[in-house]
């Protein structure tokens, strides 16, 4: 069904849960499939990105366990964000020599958000490194990016599952959601942080959802719950949680085939 067909994958943020992405990844390697055009947000513009310049699940999965995410000597007291996020191209620049969107394997959309206009933007062309730290440039914790003159951050913030940047280019089109949500119960929502957490995932849940289930095949592992979105001791975790998600969705796809 799907060898003559072009297919779009499209990744939403969700910080150590987007590791579920290198999963399900992988569940279709094993299937022989491999997307032609690539789109995502926050964590899902970074696994996208190395999936575009053709690297393996085993290099992917290395680069966000080597990578710091709160190296001391990154704090800032001149930026707004605790983590200057521009500090970390050097080490983006280990695995995207050529820095550009050009010298990649496939077509890649990625979304940041424009603090100063209030819109999206989206990058496909030019300079990689910078679009990708503003992507996944979360508020507070990390700060913007400048990018000609405008501050960028976290892509999520207006479209973290951006599947329109693939539509009208594929055929068949292959979504992962790691912004989960699951019912809570009061004791969850005893603080303000408690209560801001809950909220935004509920708005980027209900942009998202339509989204998600106009897909052709979709994975939105519930068990990713459980992992911090900053936590990288959950690397692994998400990582098999997609996959088995990812296994499981292709096969009974195939199988009705």
């Amino acid at each position: 069904m799907l060898e003559n067909k072009s297919i779009g994958l499209v990744l939403s943020g969700g910080g150590v849960r987007g590791m579920g992405h290198i999963g399900l990844i992988k569940a279709m390697r094993e299937h022989n499939l491999e997307a032609n055009v690539v789109a995502g947000t926050s964590i899902g513009a970074l696994v996208g990105a190395l999936y575009a310049n053709n690297n393996t699940v085993e290099e992917m999965l290395d680069f966000f366990k080597k990578v710091p995410l709160f190296q001391y000597s990154f704090f800032t007291i001149n930026k707004p964000g605790f983590i200057d996020t521009e500090r970390y191209a050097s080490i983006f620049k280990k695995f995207f020599p050529e820095n550009t969107f050009e010298s990649l394997e496939r077509p890649l959309y990625v979304v940041a958000t424009d603090l100063l206009s209030g819109k999206e933007k989206v990058f496909n062309k030019g300079q990689l490194i910078k679009p990708l730290l503003a992507s996944a440039a979360l508020p507070p914790v990390f700060s913007p990016v400048d990018i000609d003159d405008i501050l960028y951050a976290d892509g999520g913030i207006m479209n973290n599952f951006p599947k329109e940047y693939v539509e009208d280019k594929t055929e068949f089109i292959i979504g992962s959601n790691v912004s989960v949500t699951v019912p809570l119960q009061k004791k969850d929502l005893r603080n303000s942080f408690q209560l801001t957490g809950r909220v935004t995932s509920l708005m980027i849940h209900a942009s998202n959802d339509e989204k998600l289930h106009e897909c052709d095949l979709f994975i939105e592992p519930k068990e990713l719950d459980q992992i911090g979105v900053l936590d990288k001791k959950g690397i692994e975790n998400a990582f098999n949680i997609g996959y088995e998600h990812g296994s499981r969705a292709l096969e009974k796809m195939l199988s009705k085939i």
